[in-house]
């Protein structure tokens, strides 16, 4: 009898799900460099980014958001449908191009793209002299979850980057 249920305990366990836990990280602090497609507007929307790689950091900003004028207040926008922060994996490296051309080239291929659920962007904004605008943007408590419905808590991002607007 002892075998008997050693042999059930023992299978019992084996097959336990345990959720198939996988820790994500989504690290973009080495890369110092944000991308646009042009210049960056005060009066139109912004579609910023980052490279490392086959991955992408999205931020998609709605118009008026980046202001051509220092304020002693920082601009916080939260997440939301007009504010967006994406998390994209391709299928191999990816280019500016990809971001920028008018008709995006057919590779690479989006594997997995994650939208931010929740979390602020900070927008700091100084004067590099009297037509040029410095614009330091951070991100907080972003919350990206998977299709899958598993979160990525391992978030290591705080500055997103610097952009620079002109009058």
């Amino acid at each position: 009898m002892k075998k008997v249920c050693s042999l059930i305990i023992f299978l019992s366990l084996l097959s336990c799900d345990d959720g198939d836990l996988a820790i994500e990280t989504v690290d973009f602090d080495s890369i110092t460099t944000v991308q646009t497609c042009g210049s960056v507007s005060a009066t139109a929307s912004n579609l910023l980014f980052k490279i490392n790689g086959s991955e992408a950091l999205i931020l998609e900003l709605p118009s008026g958001t980046i202001k051509n004028e220092v304020s002693s207040e920082i601009i916080k926008r939260e997440i939301s449908s007009t504010t967006k922060l994406t998390y994209r994996i391709f299928t191999d490296d990816v280019s500016k191009n990809y971001f920028c051309d008018p008709i995006p080239p057919t590779s690479p291929t989006v594997s997995e793209e994650v939208i931010a659920e929740e979390g602020n962007i900070f927008i700091t904004t100084t004067s590099a002299d009297s037509e040029t605008f410095s614009h330091l943007i951070e991100l907080s408590g972003i919350s990206f979850i998977t299709a899958n419905g598993s979160r990525i808590t391992d978030l290591q991002i705080d500055a997103f980057g610097t952009v620079t607007t002109k009058l």
